[in-house]
């Protein structure tokens, strides 16, 4: 009895340690997360739900299990060699490749800024009246005054409750809308795709597998302690996946309900969306001023975490880059979190559509993919640098696959561009 009762509290202890050790892993997938549930998805998961119904819900499914692969490639690079995904392209291939990728980064980031503070800027509009400009000024404000003044812990969970924040307000908007679960989960697996549809479809892929997601991922994985050895390394992966793997999923259902909410109040009832200003206004009689408000607010979190994490990767792929020490004192780390956002305030100053600027962003995003997860693959694939990590054939095709997918949606893209989109 007594050996007993001693091994069923020893269990409780262990299981106990698990836990622990479970929640203290938890954090750098759930800062990815909220990069791909920014403002740029929000327009192309509106537009998707409100011109095509629930037909591109397979892009979320499909984006968000080519995001598991990819971002734990990029975690477990970072974990193997110390250094980040930008640092090791530097030191790993020749001066004029790393160059290329390194300046179709810079310009992926820009896009995601033009994203994020467009995001935000529109969520304080809709929340307080403020104009665009002003909106964008204060997003900037705040995300350059969380990353400069936070240590990064702290800024940790201020993201995962900002990510908290919008998941209770999209599970609310779904309460409310009701839509035909019967339509949605067929469509969560089923892919239908036409020449009209192909644009938003890769808005969409673009918008969740992010490139600066995958940069920062390779960094923020430091933010743990790995050990020295491999084999504690090893050990430990398993938390890393545990952490990727909630957080990918908890993506996947926010951006689910993005498109879910949109084919039932705007496409079933015929309505043409053409800003997020616009799907705000028409929730109101369609589904009510709670509706719209939790809209509203989700917005602004969305554009102000959204933006924290892109100048923190947007810092490292600059400073990794350039070989400069990625430290918060230097005037190069304080420059890189907000000087990609300048082109936002131009866009914003002179007045362009933001809805198609938001969605043509996530585009912008997709095409530069295979400028990032080409050098992953071949660095992830060097046994030299990686050791026993390198990824393993499984892997490795896997992750070739997704790259090939990829590549050739972009060229689908591209002629449907060119031919007019017109089925």
């Amino acid at each position: 009895m007594t050996a007993g009762l001693a091994g069923t509290i020893l269990n409780a202890m262990n299981i106990r340690e698990k836990g622990r050790k479970i929640l203290a892993f938890l954090g750098p997938g759930f800062l990815i997360t909220v990069g791909f549930i920014d403002p740029g998805n929000w327009a192309t998961n509106i537009e998707g739900g409100s011109s095509f119904g629930y037909d591109l819900l397979w892009v979320i499914t499909l984006s968000t299990l080519m995001l598991v692969v990819i971002q734990s490639m990029a975690a477990k690079l970072g974990i193997a060699t110390g250094k980040s995904l930008a640092c090791n392209i530097r030191e790993g291939f020749p001066k004029p490749a790393a160059s290329v990728i390194g300046v179709t980064v810079v310009a992926a980031c820009v896009a995601t800024d033009v994203a994020e503070l467009l995001g935000g800027a529109i969520g304080f509009r809709l929340l307080f009246h403020m104009p665009l400009w002003a909106g964008a000024l204060v997003t900037v404000f705040l995300e350059v005054f969380l990353i400069i003044s936070q240590r990064y812990h702290r800024l940790e969970r201020i993201i995962m409750a900002f990510l908290g924040i919008i998941s209770l307000c999209y599970v609310a908007e779904l309460v409310i809308v009701r839509p035909d679960w019967g339509a949605v989960l067929p469509a969560l697996v089923i892919p239908r795709l036409s020449r009209k549809s192909i644009y938003i479809a890769m808005g969409i892929l673009g918008a969740v597998v992010m490139p600066h997601n995958i940069f920062l991922h390779s960094n923020v994985i430091h933010s743990r302690d790995w050990g020295i050895t491999d084999e504690k390394k090893r050990s430990l992966l398993k938390y890393e996946r545990i952490d990727t793997l909630s957080a990918m999923g908890l993506g996947l259902l926010v951006n689910a309900a993005m498109i879910i909410v949109a084919a039932r109040v705007f496409h079933t009832g015929g309505v043409i969306v053409t800003s997020i200003e616009d799907a705000s206004k028409t929730l109101v009689p369609l589904a009510g001023p709670l509706a719209a408000f939790l809209f509203a607010f989700a917005l602004v979190f969305s554009g102000v975490s959204s933006s924290v994490t892109s100048s923190m990767a947007e810092v490292n792929v600059i400073t990794g880059f350039l070989g400069q020490p990625e430290d918060p004192k230097t005037l190069l780390y304080r420059i890189s979190t907000f000087i990609t956002a300048i082109p936002s305030f131009i866009l914003i100053v002179i007045g362009v559509d933001t809805y198609k600027i938001l969605i043509l962003s996530q585009v912008v995003l997709s095409i530069q993919l295979p400028f990032t997860l080409i050098p992953l693959l071949i660095l992830c694939r060097r046994k030299r640098l990686m050791g026993q990590f390198a990824s393993r054939n499984t892997e490795f095709i896997l992750a070739l696959l997704i790259s090939t997918l990829v590549i050739v949606l972009n060229v689908y893209l591209l002629y449907a561009t060119i031919t007019g989109g017109n089925a």
